[in-house]
């Protein structure tokens, strides 16, 4: 940082009760308020150079004790003091830091060289000029004290100066920067790099206030010389540096420590910088797109710009990892950890966006690879989100239904979600069991976790049986024969009961279907058939269970002719075809 030296006499201001002064054999004869303090000093040294004080107090040789009230001076007592001790020829250094106050001050009080040679307003320019404009931290420093005084900075011309020459900078080709800036990156260091980055610029500019920095980066946009992900690092920094960090935190564990005004600050620094990403697609990362979604919930920002942001994510939602998507919920109703709204916020947008794209999305290769790595992205994070004890079975339905079905071609991870959340909520009722279950589709999942499926004590009955006639129908389709026959009913419930009672096992080998029978877990499987119908004996409960799932596998059998919705009636994305709900 540059500093410029002005005066040779030592400093000898002091402060006498309320007043300031100057330590000299001659006594004051002029007495100057500003904000409350007080300064009894000399006409002879102040008036020569102070075209202002010229024309408040004309007579330089009364010997009477002049009192003048100074108003609205541009930095306060502060910068006339400095100004005062150039009068008086005292030493005073002048950095990035003061200049603007001083500036202001000696414009204000016109010391200019229309009242004497040489005066301060002069060389404070040409210290601007030559200096501070030319080096790339005094540039930031200086715009950035221009916040105290935006008005006389603006009128003087020192905000424009400073952001064209910012600009300038961090237009320059990164091989040709020779000036010192901070790059504190995890993994960077200055020695072993032979290169300057090209992301250079980022972390100063961080320093500015949101509005500084806005003026800049539209500035830089304007040129369209850097491409959009170096815009884009800048705002991912600046947002670093300035907004909360939510993503291991509640709401109720923040807003605590947060006052208003830190809120609406936060509040007004994110919505710019929505404003600010470019268009372009990859500027900035989903992952960024996220986490300030998440921000967004918990400054409860405008919907324009959370609107903005599940838009933006949508388009980019097939390069998320799940960690991108892991950040706990903003709302102080919900009692579960993660925020799963945004993300089916997110994944609905998406859906309604390619089904206006698209009228024949399910024939288009480009949307089938999209949509399908989407499906595979979101059954990881629900093997994640599921873990919580807290998240209600709502949540996790929301989740699987905001995909279309082509998003998955087959449900083996959806199976295993929904197999952990079952693990994790062993006092699920029947009926939430049932409606998490029926968004499962049997014929989609391998024969490995159908038989799995199937010895599954976890899931409903009613899921089982499905799993069992469409194991069963597999069967019969790869059968000599190549007909379509029909399930052996009692033999099916027979075999079904056995596996869900774990008196028996089944295992293939070279297409043959064996079974060993457990007689060890026979009374384990009668007491809990005994305690599903206590008033019944374990004979009676078995003829039920059997009446049952033949009740339901002649349903599955009748509605078999009627399970998939004619051609063009309904399908989503005007592609694949709905499977009747069971």
């Amino acid at each position: 940082m540059k500093f410029m030296k002005l005066g040779t006499r030592p400093d000898s201001f002091y402060s006498e009760a309320a007043t300031r002064t100057v330590l000299s054999d001659v006594p004051g004869n002029i007495v100057i308020c500003i904000d409350n303090v007080s300064y009894l000093l000399h006409k002879f040294q102040l008036l020569p150079k102070c075209g202002l004080l010229q024309h408040l107090c004309p007579e330089l040789g009364d010997s009477n004790i002049a009192t003048i009230e100074l108003h609205d001076v541009p930095g306060g007592a502060e910068a006339f003091e400095l100004c005062a001790k150039f009068c008086y020829g005292m030493t005073i250094n002048i950095s990035a830091h003061n200049l603007v106050p001083a500036l202001c001050a000696a414009k204000f009080l016109r010391m200019t060289e229309a009242v004497e040679k040489g005066n301060l307003v002069l060389k404070l320019e040409a210290f601007l000029h030559s200096c501070i404009l030319v080096g790339w931290k005094d540039s930031i420093v200086t715009l950035q004290s221009t916040v105290k005084l935006p008005e006389w900075s603006e009128n003087l011309g020192i905000v424009r100066k400073c952001i064209d020459s910012i600009v300038e900078k961090i237009l320059t080709p990164h091989s040709k920067v020779s000036w010192s800036y901070t790059y504190t990156r995890p993994g960077y260091t200055k020695k072993n790099s032979q290169s300057v980055p090209k992301d250079w610029w980022t972390e100063d500019l961080s320093d500015l206030d949101i509005e500084l920095f806005r003026c800049i980066i539209l500035a830089v946009r304007s040129t369209y010389i850097l491409p959009p992900q170096l815009i884009g690092e800048a705002l991912h920094v600046y947002a670093c540096r300035w907004l909360p960090d939510t993503a291991n935190v509640k709401p109720s564990e923040t807003k605590i420590t947060k006052s208003k005004e830190d809120l609406e600050k936060n509040r007004q620094i994110l919505e710019k910088i929505v404003g600010m990403i470019p268009s372009d697609r990859g500027s900035v990362s989903v992952g960024f797109f996220l986490r300030l979604l998440n921000i967004a919930n918990y400054l409860t920002v405008s919907s324009t710009t959370k609107t903005e942001l599940i838009r933006r994510s949508s388009l980019q939602f097939e390069e998320a990892k799940v960690s991108d998507l892991l950040f706990p919920s903003q709302s102080t109703s919900n009692t579960h950890f993660y925020d799963v709204d945004s993300v089916v916020a997110v994944l609905e947008c998406l859906r309604a966006l390619w089904r206006r794209q698209y009228s024949g999305a399910a024939e288009n290769s480009h949307f089938l690879r999209y949509i399908r790595k989407v499906g595979k992205l979101v059954d990881s994070y629900l093997r994640v989100v599921v873990m919580d004890i807290n998240m209600p079975v709502s949540k996790v339905i929301q989740l699987v239904e905001a995909l279309p079905d082509i998003a998955r071609p087959n449900h083996d991870d959806l199976y295993k979600a929904i197999n952990m959340y079952l693990k994790e909520h062993p006092d699920l009722s029947k009926a939430d069991k049932k409606r998490l279950c029926r968004i499962l589709d049997c014929q989609k999942l391998s024969s490995e976790v159908r038989a799995h499926a199937v010895k599954n004590e976890r899931l409903p009955l009613r899921t089982v049986v499905q799993v069992l006639f469409f194991d069963q129908e597999q069967a019969a389709i790869t059968s000599d024969n190549h007909g379509k026959l029909k399930p052996d009913i009692d033999n099916g419930v027979e075999k079904e009961a056995r596996d869900r009672t774990g008196f028996s096992e089944i295992s293939e080998r070279d297409g043959h279907r064996t079974r060993r029978t457990d007689v060890k877990l026979l009374p384990a499987a009668e007491k809990e058939m005994k305690d599903d119908r206590s008033e019944f004996d374990v004979k009676s409960v078995k003829s039920s269970r059997t009446r049952e799932m033949s009740r339901e596998i002649k349903s599955l059998s009748k509605s078999e002719s009627k399970k998939m919705v004619p051609k063009g009636s309904r399908s989503d994305h005007g592609g694949e075809q709905r499977q009747v709900k069971r």
